[in-house]
């Protein structure tokens, strides 16, 4: 494996963080109650729409996304366990976050709720502390829970993006490294979709075997889609990483390809004459953005990922598994490429 360096360019990975403030609805039919909440949501930062019962709460669902409802238990016509369970029955509000507000502090009267879909409690009367401290936990969660790939468990985009601007915040070394499989492509293309989501698991899990022996501080992993994933960790956890996670994964993904293909080393892709051409065994190209005291230092991470971007393309020019670690001292044209 050895390291090189090209110049960086622009990329959406990850994007720009959407600042705009979380929507509150707010479903009660006492307007001293439905107000009290709204103006202390309000003071702390939060945009506020208000309906007076469940009914009108789900006619408004096709103008206002809200990021989260606080809903009245006890309201004429349409109490909120039947609300909650029409937002859950519509693909539009099936995830859509619900606090109940409720003076029923019982177990079985929260098993009610809970089984209807509720998120969280807040039971009467309750002050402006716990009333934020329940939006907040409760929007977090969501958001966290959103942001994870189903098929690996691992973070996506926006906690890759807040994982760098931390560490650039920090001040300490680190390095951010993009990993992806060279014809990942191929795979899907001859087995198929499903047989394509077992190589990417079986990368994630050797992410996560290399991961458990690399010591401390903990390393970051994310999934960021497809075969594209991130590591973040300090240079010196990078060789012994990836030189651990390429083993373990080129053991396993042998295992995955049909004895036949595996035997021969090779897999044969149709193209779109119907003749067939030879695709290697996968193999992983990895490229690394490198952050250090008394070198190159990053101040925005859209440039870091741009970094290991290009890297991870000068590791794809190579044969084989590949690791590229851009090695500037600065932002400047000039070149410092070593040897690994």
């Amino acid at each position: 494996m050895s390291a090189g360096v090209v110049r960086t360019e622009a990329t959406d990975l990850p994007g720009e963080p959407d600042n705009r403030p979380d929507t509150i609805l707010v479903v009660d039919d006492d307007d001293d109650i439905a107000g009290f909440v709204a103006f202390n949501l309000k003071v702390h930062g939060f945009e506020v729409v208000r309906a007076k019962d469940g009914q009108e709460a789900l006619d408004m669902m096709e103008k206002v996304r809200p990021d989260l409802a606080v809903v009245d238990w006890m309201m004429p016509a349409m109490d909120g366990v039947e609300l909650t369970r029409r937002l859950r029955a519509e693909p539009l509000t099936s995830a859509l976050p619900v606090i109940m507000l409720t003076a029923k502090g019982l177990t079985v009267d929260k098993v009610v709720g809970l089984t209807a879909g509720v998120d969280d409690y807040l039971v009467k009367p309750f002050d402006t502390a716990e009333l934020i401290a329940r939006v907040s936990s409760t929007l977090r969660r969501n958001k966290e829970f959103r942001e994870v790939s189903p098929l690996t468990g691992l973070p996506g985009n926006a906690r890759v993006r807040r994982e760098i601007v931390d560490r650039m915040r920090a001040g300490g070394d680190y390095s951010v490294g993009y990993i992806d499989i060279d014809r990942f492509k191929s795979v899907n293309d001859v087995y198929g979709f499903d047989r394509g989501d077992e190589f990417i698991t079986a990368l994630a899990r050797s992410l996560h075997r290399a991961v458990a022996t690399s010591g401390r501080p903990p390393v970051f992993l994310g999934h960021i889609g497809g075969d594209d994933f991130v590591f973040i960790c300090t240079p010196d956890q990078v060789l012994p990483l990836t030189k651990r996670m390429v083993a373990d994964f080129e053991t396993t993904a042998d295992q995955l390809y049909d004895p036949s293909d595996a035997q021969r080393g090779y897999i044969e892709v149709p193209d779109r004459r119907g003749n067939k051409q030879r695709a290697a065994l996968v193999t992983l190209s990895i490229g690394v953005a490198e952050s250090k005291s008394g070198g190159r230092q990053f101040d925005d991470a859209r440039v870091v990922v741009a970094v290991a971007s290009e890297m991870k393309k000068v590791a794809k020019s190579q044969p084989g598994s590949y690791v590229a670690i851009d090695r500037r001292r600065s932002s400047s044209p000039d070149e410092d490429t070593g040897e690994m």
